[in-house]
Formats: C-alpha cells, sequence, structure tokens
C-alpha cells in the first residue's frame, strides 16, 4: 500500500522523469524559512534547532525566518530552542501564522524582529503540571519539590516575557496567572510583536 507523505510537496517533470519536491526543503533551502507547526517536544525541538543551526553555518549573516502555530508543550525543550536562537549569529524573524500559545509565545519572542498576521493570536501563562502527571502516592514533602521545581520554570518564563517586552515581572506574573490572550493589535501593544504584518509573505 503506498504511504502518503505528511510533508506538503509537488510533483515535476523533468529531463530525468516526475520527481517529487519537498516544500519545507525547498523553502528552507532556497528562502531561509522554517515553518513549525507542532507541539513543542523533543522530537519537533531537536528537528527545529538542527534546522537553525544548518542555516546559521551556512549563512550567518542572512536572516532566518521561523513561521509558527504552535499550541506549546514542553518547557525544558522549548527553553532550549529559545536559547539556541538568542545564540544564533544569523538573525531571526519570527512570525505568528495562527496561534501562538504557551510555549509557542515563549519561541515567538525569540526572534530580534515579532511579527503576526492580521488574525493571529499570542496566548501566554504560567506553566503546568502536564495532563500525565500522578501525585498518587507521593509525601508531602516530594509534591512539594514539584512545586519549588515548577515556580523555578514559572520565574523563568516570566523573565522571558518581561525582558523581551519591557514590561515589569509583576505585571506579567499578573497576565500569566491566568490563560490571557491576545490578538494581533493587543500583541503589538503589549510588546509581545514588535508589529503586524502587511503586504505579501
Amino acid at each position: 500500500m503506498p504511504t502518503i507523505s505528511k510533508d506538503p510537496c509537488v510533483i515535476l517533470e523533468s529531463a530525468r522523469g516526475f520527481e517529487t519536491l519537498y516544500l519545507h526543503d525547498k523553502l528552507l533551502n532556497d528562502n531561509r524559512e522554517i515553518f513549525f507547526t507542532n507541539e513543542v517536544t523533543a522530537q519537533s525541538c531537536s528537528n527545529l534547532i538542527t534546522q537553525l543551526i544548518y542555516l546559521n553555518r551556512i549563512e550567518p549573516d542572512k536572516t532566518i525566518t521561523l513561521y509558527l502555530n504552535s499550541p506549546g508543550g514542553s518547557v525544558i525543550d522549548g527553553l532550549a530552542v529559545y536559547d539556541v536562537i538568542r545564540l544564533l549569529d544569523a538573525p531571526v524573524k519570527t512570525v505568528c501564522v495562527g496561534t501562538c500559545a504557551s510555549m509557542g509565545a515563549i519561541l515567538f519572542l525569540a526572534g530580534a524582529e515579532r511579527e503576526i498576521i492580521e488574525h493571529g493570536r499570542i496566548m501566554i501563562h504560567d506553566p503546568s503540571f502536564g495532563m500525565q502527571h500522578n501525585i498518587s502516592g507521593k509525601k508531602p514533602h516530594q509534591i512539594q519539590l514539584e512545586l519549588d521545581e515548577l515556580n523555578k520554570w514559572r520565574e523563568s518564563l516570566a523573565k522571558i516575557i518581561s525582558e523581551r517586552t519591557e514590561r515589569p515581572l509583576e505585571e506579567i506574573y499578573e497576565a500569566t496567572a491566568n490563560d490571557t490572550y491576545f490578538n494581533a493589535e493587543e500583541a503589538v501593544k503589549f510588546g509581545l510583536a514588535t508589529h503586524i504584518k502587511k503586504g505579501g509573505i
């Protein structure tokens, strides 16, 4: 039974016959554009870091454009991507196409230039234990240790948002206490995005 590729592609006819052209690969190599439309996981972040480092190595003076539409996910894996982007020589422009939520918002904030499309949304909130987290059978001091670790992540993420938006930590903690959504105009006003994307893409 034939398999269907999950990657968008086109079939081209050439002197060598029919060839499959994977659009993500072409845009990566020709335009220095990366598309991240996944949950933030160890695997998806590993792939993204590899692409970023590759483009940085071949032309460290040219901008990389990272298109994001992510519901978020793993804090530690997302922060690995954030740190790598901030360490690259190549400038990175992030573009919110759809929704950048939770750790997806943190990835978006890594960009030096941060664009959001007209109907894009950004959501920030405090980190939480995952759905599979289970405290059954754990002693109070063990639960407290896990809460302390969660609060460390909360502080780290709040500092990133504060630094990138140039807003005080107290205001960030207030915003992240619940799921706070920003439309394009609100995201620019708050400092999450630098501007709303206009014109071509």
